[in-house]
């Protein structure tokens, strides 16, 4: 019994995170939605494509289920990072939609298997798994990329949240530069305390929604 809740629940979180990854683009324009918004390039559908790359392999490969459609193998090197930013090629209907698939592939093999069914990790150093491992893993990845996807969703336009239904209430920008400057002052006369020098960040601009 306690085998079928566990499973249910990380199911149902995973299936969550999806959700909140694919509607941190809803809204934008083509190049926001590619743009790299750190120094690293990070950016919101790169997100996307390396999470779809991700459960392919976890819910794939690693149960002898591979998904159907041809994607890099975990060990091809001349891949590497590529999953990380869309081309010009690519569309984001075919990047999302891939994700979506990928997903009902995942799905189906979590419904499938039992929670302690065993699995094959090449590229672990422990390599010897069961679902139970692989749900939790991919559910803390996928919960980390939304996370960075929050971030970078906020620089575009300020919204954060997990759904629509949560999302950050609509401030202008003079409510924004209020707080962010009360924060800084915090953080300054902490610094200073301590005989530190404040060395305020440069954020981006909300753009006026």
């Amino acid at each position: 019994m306690i085998d079928d809740f566990a499973k249910d629940y990380l199911h149902g979180d995973l299936r969550a995170m999806r959700e909140t990854m694919l509607w941190k683009l809803e809204g934008l324009g083509e190049y926001d939605a590619r743009r790299p918004l750190t120094l690293t390039g990070t950016n919101l559908l790169g997100l996307v494509k390396h999470l779809t790359l991700c459960e392919s392999w976890y819910f794939g490969e690693v149960f002898d289920r591979p998904f159907p459609e041809p994607l890099p193998r975990w060990d091809d090197a001349g891949e590497r990072d590529a999953d990380l930013w869309a081309t010009e090629q690519e569309s984001r209907a075919e990047i999302t939609d891939r994700y979506r698939r990928v997903g009902e592939h995942s799905d189906a093999t979590i419904t499938g298997l039992a929670i302690d069914s065993p699995g094959y990790v090449p590229w672990w150093p422990s390599p010897h798994v069961k679902l139970f491992n692989v749900l939790v893993h991919m559910l803390t990845e996928t919960s980390r990329h939304a996370g960075h996807a929050d971030i970078l969703r906020e620089q575009v336009d300020g919204v954060t949240g997990t759904t629509a239904r949560y999302a950050t209430p609509h401030h202008d920008a003079a409510y924004w530069e209020a707080r962010r400057a009360r924060i800084e002052r915090a953080a300054g006369a902490a610094a200073t305390a301590l005989g530190q020098e404040p060395r305020p960040f440069t954020a981006p601009r909300v753009r006026p929604q």
